[in-house]
């Protein structure tokens, strides 16, 4: 019952986390969708929200309201990144950016919201010198003391990350004689200061200030405050005095429970668990539940966010080919008024074009079906032709032979023959970036009762993939595809490409029937699992029957 409950209340408690990080929302315009968006975001329906984001942004983009639209990607991308969809909330920031206009004042509100959210995903994905400057562009747009406040906690907090503890301290030092003392803001200045602070001199005693700002959260009622500085609290006692360890795990735990704050009550459990045995035996069930709950929510949010923008851009793309239909019908029309002998001249002149054009392509692809058909044949004769010769002698001239070892040499031919076919294929799209031939693989699975979604196959992803490497991996995610096509009876394939901690990473997903135990023997699989270990990388599958296929690719970068 706990994972169902998890998830419609899981994006509230990511947006006050024990980091003090927030993004900042921008105010609501016009708009019936976009009202309808923030009331499913306050009531934690989360991935429709975004949905009717997305819907508000297309009527904007209709109308050429370029502020508008860049409002409803800023609150996409925020919503991405409260589900911790890192990569999604930097690209859906820096579409938003294409919108709005540097020079106009009126844009600097939103140019820091997207600042701050872009740097907000690049400090939590540990890039900290970048989110640094983007943090330094949030602040330097924007115009609501507020929200500039924010920013430069932000900032500091950042910077800390960076082990920059003494930029860090002048910052926050300045933010603690800038606010009002006894605020709620007041509070979390003190408390950040008081932790670089320690981090930078041991012998530093951060207590005092560490208590004061839980004293005014109390005070004020602050639970998120109160929350963080519990997180805190047990941080600091963990390898000083057990028994206050223990009571601030527990207060943090009980506080988290009481804002239904999923993250934060893992946090504390996990702390709990780390204390002993008995401690562990009472919560470790607890703590798995919930971790379950959080990664399945996370999942489900990411792959629901790249469908909703996978069919916006669909219907683009469809409203794209209706106003070409209709300009051509224009131009049509407007040809019929030329004259007759105009009109003559035009079509024999055409005519003639396209007849000496198809004469000349017609001779090129006749000459290149020539010269095709001789490599193939050349190669048919020297690889497949000789090997069927070599097993035939083998069987006439042994008394007795080895059925494996046959199989094998006939699996190594037709092995050899599918080669040859992938180089024909690879040879007649050379000319294609890597990125675009892996595209066109992928996508030419996709049908009308099957969609094949693609994530992050940009040009940049395959910088230092070299030739040996791309014809490895594509070799693999088709034999795939083709085993998907042939056996799971999927309606939905989601490939997602990425880079993080030194790996590149593949994963391949369908909603099929799954894999049968007797085919995760096959020599299909075995050659698949050579191939990516032919090239440092490694393959897992996880199926399970009637749930479809996970397979996860990683490959040193």
């Amino acid at each position: 019952m706990l994972k169902y409950f998890i998830a419609p209340i899981f994006f509230l408690c990511v947006f006050f986390s024990c980091s003090d990080r927030k993004p900042v929302e921008t105010k609501p315009v016009n708009s019936e969708f976009q009202k309808k968006a923030i009331s499913l975001l306050e009531k934690g329906q989360l991935d429709s929200s975004f949905y009717y984001f997305d819907k508000a942004k297309e009527q904007f983009i209709l109308v050429g309201d370029s502020v508008n639209v860049a409002r409803c990607l800023i609150d996409m991308a925020i919503n991405q990144y409260e589900w911790s969809d890192f990569f999604g909330a930097q690209e859906t920031s820096l579409e938003a950016l294409k919108y709005l206009d540097v020079k106009s004042k009126k844009s600097n509100e939103l140019l820091a919201s997207v600042y701050n959210t872009i740097a907000n995903a690049t400090d939590d994905m540990g890039q900290f010198e970048q989110a640094i400057s983007y943090y330094n562009l949030a602040i330097q747009y924007s115009t609501n003391p507020e929200n500039k406040l924010l920013y430069r906690n932000n900032l500091a907090i950042s910077l800390r990350n960076s082990m920059r503890y003494r930029e860090s301290i002048e910052l926050l030092e300045v933010l603690v004689s800038e606010t009002n003392v006894g605020s709620v803001n007041y509070a979390k200045f003190l408390s950040n200061l008081a932790k670089v602070k320690s981090l930078m001199s041991k012998t530093y005693n951060p207590l005092p200030l560490y208590n004061e700002a839980l004293r005014i959260r109390e005070q004020k009622k602050d639970l998120w405050g109160q929350n963080s500085s519990y997180s805190t609290l047990y941080t600091y006692y963990q390898d000083v005095a057990f028994d206050s360890a223990i009571y601030y795990a527990e207060k943090h735990y009980e506080i988290a429970t009481k804002i239904n704050s999923p993250n934060d009550r893992l946090k504390a459990l996990r702390g709990l668990i780390q204390s002993g045995p008995a401690y562990a035996t009472t919560y470790l069930p607890t703590y798995l539940a919930l971790n379950d709950s959080i990664q399945n929510a996370r999942t489900k949010a990411k792959n629901q966010f790249a469908l909703i923008r996978y069919e916006s851009e669909k219907s683009k793309l469809r409203n794209l080919v209706l106003e070409q239909d209709n300009e051509k019908k224009e131009a049509r029309l407007f040809k019929q008024t030329i004259g007759i002998i105009a009109l003559i001249l035009v079509l024999v002149a055409v005519l003639l074009f396209f007849k000496k054009r198809k004469q000349r392509m017609a001779l090129e692809a006749a000459n290149k079906l020539k010269e095709t058909q001789l490599h193939l044949s050349k190669k048919i004769h020297d690889v497949v032709a000789n090997g069927i010769y070599r097993v035939m002698t083998e069987i006439e001239y042994k008394g007795a032979f080895d059925k494996e070892d046959l199989l094998d040499k006939l699996d190594g031919m037709y092995q050899k023959s599918r080669d040859i076919s992938h180089d024909v294929e690879e040879q007649s799209s050379s000319d294609l970036l890597y990125s675009e031939h892996l595209a066109d693989l992928l996508k030419s699975f996709a049908g009308d009762y099957r969609r094949v979604l693609i994530v992050g196959n940009g040009d940049e992803q395959w910088d230092g993939f070299n030739k040996r490497e791309q014809g490895e991996l594509l070799h693999v995610l088709q034999e795939l595809m083709v085993n998907m096509d042939k056996h799971s009876q999927a309606e939905q394939v989601i490939i997602r490409f990425s880079k993080h901690d030194g790996l590149r990473e593949i994963v391949y997903q369908d909603n099929g029937v799954g894999m049968p135990e007797k085919k995760k023997s096959g020599k299909g699989l075995h050659s698949t699992v050579s191939r990516i270990k032919s090239i440092g990388g490694e393959i897992i599958f996880v199926s399970e029957e009637r749930k479809g296929l996970r397979v996860t690719i990683t490959i040193p970068l």
